[in-house]
């Protein structure tokens, strides 16, 4: 069954290939332009406007027609999934907005447009969304969730106004857990489903390059420190449910300290792989974790 957070991530997912879609070709093209290139920009500000417009309507006409409106209501939602769902909300923003800002960069604008509308498209769009929550009787506009998308722009920017680049990404990773089994509507019901919406399987980090504040040191380029969060033991969103069967489980936060490799420090003359190691540059690369919990610590070999 098709559920809400589907559509949203479909639609996410929709706005990361298209500002990642300049990237996936061949020489030349690939290069970014050392000059504002009026034709790449056009076609940049249209298409994504053009695909955001259409997304929205397509989630206002597809999903929030099947649901009961109601004047505009907030909620405040920031006690559920131990904060699981917000961290994905400013993984999310963090990264269509750097995409967006590196597809401006292509088209040869300017650092401080780059910022003000390509680092702006996660939260822009995120938020629109929330805009859409807003007028539902099922959800409500949630000030948590704008301003976990307000803090995802804000790591990215705020990097680029102090560093002029990267030195903390967000990432992701993730596991299967038994929880899906026992809850495939709210947790989903398969890997693919279950890569969006088993918070008890997912990981966020922030992946911390050590040669970019150790410059004159021999630390390798592409070798990163990583903090990770996560959860595990649930199986709603709150742990209040009527269901006792579902309070059986003891939910708890999960700290991780590991390493990792910054892809788009790995020297390659293939611009081809540039775009790649870019693109999966927002995915946690396995490593020996350190895992801090309340059941205590424990070493993973390889954590995921």
């Amino acid at each position: 069954m098709v559920t809400k957070l589907d559509i949203k991530y479909t639609l996410l997912i929709g706005l990361i290939s298209l500002v990642s879609f300049s990237q996936s070709k061949l020489g030349a093209f690939l290069k970014p332009s050392d000059t504002l290139h009026m034709p790449r920009q056009n076609a940049v500000f249209i298409s994504e406007a053009v695909l955001a417009t259409t997304a929205l309507i397509g989630l206002n006409e597809l999903w929030y027609t099947d649901f009961e409106r109601s004047s505009f209501q907030t909620v405040n939602d920031n006690d559920e999934w131990l904060q699981m769902d917000k961290a994905g909300h400013v993984f999310a923003a963090y990264q269509v907005g750097r995409f967006g800002a590196q597809l401006l960069n292509w088209s040869g604008s300017s650092h401080k447009n780059q910022l003000i509308y390509g680092a702006t498209l996660g939260f822009g769009f995120l938020t629109a969304v929330e805009v859409l929550d807003g007028y539902s009787k099922e959800w409500g506009f949630s000030w948590c969730d704008v301003v976990a998308n307000a803090s995802g722009t804000g790591l990215y920017i705020g990097q680029e106004l102090l560093w002029k680049e990267q030195r903390i990404v967000l990432k992701y990773s993730f596991h299967q857990t038994k929880y899906a089994d026992l809850r495939p509507d709210k947790l989903g019901d398969g890997l693919l489903e279950e890569l969006l919406k088993d918070y008890n399987g997912q990981t966020y980090w922030l992946s911390v390059n050590l040669h970019a504040f150790f410059k004159n040191s021999k630390i390798p380029r592409w070798l990163n420190v990583a903090l990770g969060y996560g959860a595990e033991g649930m199986l709603a969103g709150r742990k209040d449910v009527d269901n006792q069967v579902l309070t059986s489980y003891a939910r708890y936060r999960q700290f991780y300290l590991s390493l990792d490799v910054d892809l788009t420090k790995v020297k390659t003359k293939s611009r081809l792989l540039k775009s790649v190691f870019n693109i999966f540059n927002m995915i946690k690369v396995p490593f020996p974790t350190l895992e801090i919990g309340e059941k205590g610590s424990v070493v993973h070999l390889f954590y995921y």
